[in-house]
């Protein structure tokens, strides 16, 4: 008869949870959908971009998928910049514990002129900037209603989820739907409109003026997501607020200094008393590690420079005209936009993946392939972002490549009843 001590060990043992197992099945399960996602390191230098060196073959890729839009990472000023600035590399504690350093200070100055803002409030990164001051406003303002665009990032969603405010998502960039989910709500009531100023995966340009039309008439703060477009458009980099002269109509412009800039970090600028209150109650930002007193340096030389320069802005412009017109002669389907986010299409997570790997093995390409949960399913894609350092040559080659990697995946090329204009 079996003791009652080897029956509690065997009943223990059938109980226990098996993590390994739980954490193995979901990575299967990913990967069994073609979206398991895997890292490739690089070596970066001065003055190759947009090459990178692959750590693994060590062989030379072209890189046409940066964030790095306009090379700003390399640029003479941006680096003199960081050597001339605090030895400290580290801030030594949040902005209230001595993390208030001078670079930082001057990097705010420097932004809120950039945006025409009375201030301006520095971040680790633009998710957190978008998640800490949206989730902030969300519990500060009494009984608020929030307004979001369905394809916002998710650092915009995770912001707003906090509390029990009543949330409306409206369709994409449709101004006609935002009124109607407004009308369900009385103008006496507070509101915030949440959209971006370019949407990243589709290059879309959000009809910033109409919403500020509608904020206006239904008493509604605006706040805007100009991430993709801080120091590509404008004549100083202001974004596209910047670009159609509508800076001020807008209550929050938030950015990021990781993209057009070059450098690590993100931003608010706005009103003295809606920073003050950001600064004031978001736990995201008063339990954060201030930014590198470097990293500031290095931003604000970015900044500025972006400020009295269209040099890059306007060569970049040029390669994306380019891309566009060698895609379009040589029947590569690509989604039409105004903007220097160039998406292909695949519409399949495995070759999606396939496509991406034999241009890197092949041909020396580095086009990550993107899939869900960042995309919708279905619409899985190459995400071509040519920038300055890009040449006629590069263009030739990336064009090619892809017909021959489209071709042995029986990837559709032609483009079918798509008219496309270059401006």
């Amino acid at each position: 008869m079996l003791s009652n001590t080897y029956l509690v060990c065997v009943t223990f043992l059938l109980l226990m949870v098996d993590y390994s197992k739980i954490f193995a099945n979901k990575i299967k399960d990913i990967k069994d959908e073609g979206r398991y996602r895997q890292f490739i390191g690089f070596i970066s230098s001065p003055d190759q971009l947009p090459y990178k060196i692959d750590c693994e073959h060590k062989k030379n890729v072209v890189v046409w998928c940066s964030n790095n839009y306009l090379g700003m990472g390399q640029n003479e000023k941006v680096i003199a910049a960081v050597k001339d600035s605090s030895t400290n590399i580290g801030a030594g504690g949040t902005r209230n514990i001595s993390g208030t350093t001078k670079e930082v200070v001057e990097l705010e100055e420097s932004l809120a002129d950039l945006h025409q803002k009375e201030t301006a409030l520095t971040f680790a990164c633009g998710y957190l900037a978008n998640q800490t001051t949206l989730s902030t406003l969300l519990s500060i303002i009494p009984e608020v209603v929030v307004f979001s665009d369905e394809k916002n990032h998710y650092s915009m969603i995770e912001g707003m989820k906090v509390g029990k405010s009543p949330k409306y998502i409206f369709k994409h960039n449709d101004v006609d739907d935002l009124r109607s989910k407004l009308d369900l709500v009385g103008k006496e009531v507070p509101k915030i409109i949440a959209f971006e100023s370019i949407y990243s995966m589709d290059g879309s340009i959000a009809p910033i003026e109409q919403i500020c039309d509608l904020a206006k008439e239904y008493n509604a703060l605006t706040y805007l997501d100009e991430v993709h477009a801080v120091g590509m458009y404008g004549k100083h980099g202001g974004g596209i607020a910047e670009e159609y002269n509508l800076m001020d109509r807008v209550t929050v412009i938030q950015g990021t200094l990781s993209k057009a800039f070059g450098v690590m970090g993100g931003y608010i600028a706005s009103s003295k008393d809606l920073i003050d209150v950001v600064r004031s109650f978001a736990p995201g930002f008063i339990f954060t590690t201030a930014l590198s007193p470097i990293l500031a340096a290095a931003a604000r030389a970015s900044v500025e420079h972006l400020k009295f320069s269209s040099t890059e802005r306007e060569k970049q412009k040029e390669m994306v005209k380019k891309v566009k017109s060698s895609f379009t002669k040589a029947g590569i389907k690509f989604a039409p936009t105004e903007t220097h986010i160039i998406p292909v299409i695949i519409g399949d997570p495995v070759l999606c993946e396939r496509a991406s790997k034999m241009l890197f093995n092949e041909y020396n390409i580095y086009v990550q392939h993107i899939n869900y949960p960042t995309v919708p399913r279905g619409t899985e894609r190459f995400r071509i972002t040519p920038t300055p350092y890009h040449n006629d040559s590069m263009v030739e080659h990336l064009t090619s490549s892809l017909v021959k990697v489209f071709e042995e995946l029986s990837i559709p090329l032609q483009l079918k009843n798509l008219h496309v204009e270059y401006n």
